[in-house]
């Protein structure tokens, strides 16, 4: 959805080398129905790396695919930082600048079931375990099959600027505070990790 943060899964202990993908918002209760999504629709990304597109396909995680299209069209990732890049593992992101920005978004969302492996390139949900993704996502920078049985349900995968993806700064590891993020956004990351790479605009193609 890696050992840095503090709140760790019991997913997370499952893992070997490197920690579950994990979403540490204090999320509220369960989320009502989001719009559906396209069967299949593209998101262009825009980043301070330069420019990557992914693929979502509804039939792979249906309540994931509505939920990533709704944030999107929101603008919700907009000026948002890459504040997880761990090399041959994940890149992850999706905590808002904005502090304010996040709360509308901590419903839980119910899971899916696991069509797909995690393969490179797949982006994901990440979890505190069953029924807890909210509005932080993952590229698989590897193969990651581990993670299908963790509950890591693929909504898509990227089709455009892999290249761009693996570039993304990954200096800082797993340092930046999840938290921290969650109540501070921009203001702590620029300030206390100024080279983290940013999202500038996703927009559905």
């Amino acid at each position: 959805m890696l050992v840095a943060f503090p709140l760790l899964s019991i997913v997370a202990a499952a893992c070997t080398d490197k920690a579950a993908p994990k979403d540490t918002t204090t999320a509220t209760t369960a989320t009502a129905a989001a719009a559906q999504a396209p069967d299949s629709f593209r998101v262009a990304f825009e980043t301070s790396r330069g420019p990557f597109v992914v693929q979502v396909l509804r039939a792979w995680a249906p309540r994931g695919a509505d939920r990533f299209h709704d944030l999107v069209q929101q603008h919700f990732f907009d000026d948002t930082r890459f504040f997880r890049v761990v090399p041959g593992f994940v890149v992850q992101f999706g905590l808002s600048g904005d502090p304010k920005k996040n709360e509308p978004w901590d419903k839980r969302l119910p899971d899916d079931s696991i069509r797909q492996t995690n393969a490179r390139g797949t982006i994901v949900f990440a979890t505190q375990g069953p029924n807890t993704r909210t509005h932080q996502l993952f590229i698989n920078l590897g193969d990651n099959a581990r993670l299908d049985g963790m509950g890591f349900a693929p909504i898509g995968h990227v089709v455009e600027g892999m290249s761009v993806v693996d570039s993304l700064n990954s200096e800082y590891g797993e340092s930046p505070d999840q938290q921290f993020i969650q109540t501070l956004g921009n203001s702590y990351l620029d300030r206390t990790f100024p080279k983290l790479d940013r999202i500038k605009t996703a927009k559905v193609k």
